[in-house]
């Protein structure tokens, strides 16, 4: 039975360069008809756990989730998964400050540039900001990490910074603390009050 992963995992070797069928084999295989674009892995994590809390099951429903390793690799994805390629439907996510990047990267696939949302800065402030910082602070407390949040506070870098800043930094400061993080605060959201670019991707699925 093939399973979501191991698509991921095809569509990350075709973006390096290996062979395409694998991908498309599987993608006929799991029914997708949507590849929803997503910059890293925890923006993938949080997409998948509101899907979660929302009851559904996107794979499913023909939604293939994939994080491209980075914004600078969403015109190659558009093109292998777009109209140029399996001629899926693409939406996912972006950074406002990567907007243009993503338009000129979807222009050049022949892909439609409206089903793409904006986040300020990342998702990580859209769910900060959501959740607000003191409810942020208390997952912190929660998950054992207020040493090292006390810590990074103390750094003189940080003095001079909103707290909704510091705690975005904070969130990228440890591998692998974004992914964790991206999964904690989605589940600490009011599943029907998340931030809009989130809760706009999922309804136009």
């Amino acid at each position: 039975m093939a399973d979501i992963q191991a698509f991921r995992n095809a569509v990350g070797d075709w973006a390096n360069g290996g062979p395409g069928k694998p991908a498309g084999d599987l993608a006929e295989l799991l029914g997708l008809r949507t590849a929803v674009l997503l910059e890293g892995p925890s923006d993938l994590v949080a997409v998948e756990a509101l899907a979660e809390r929302r009851g559904r099951d996107l794979t499913a429903e023909g939604v293939g989730v994939v994080s491209m390793g980075g914004a600078m690799s969403v015109g190659r994805h558009a093109g292998l998964l777009g109209p140029p390629g399996l001629g899926l439907r693409l939406t996912g996510l972006c950074d406002e400050r990567e907007q243009p990047f993503y338009e000129r990267g979807l222009e050049r696939a022949g892909a439609p540039r409206q089903g793409f949302f904006v986040c300020v800065a990342d998702l990580e402030e859209e769910l900060i900001r959501a959740l607000g910082t003191a409810r942020v602070e208390e997952i912190v407390r929660a998950e054992g990490d207020l040493r090292a949040w006390q810590t990074f506070l103390h750094q003189p870098a940080q003095h001079d910074r909103p707290r909704h800043r510091q705690l975005r930094r904070f969130l990228g400061t440890k591998k692998g603390r974004k992914i964790r993080y991206g999964r904690l605060l989605v589940e600490a959201l009011d599943p029907e009050g998340a931030p809009a670019p989130l809760d706009d991707l999922l309804g136009s699925l």
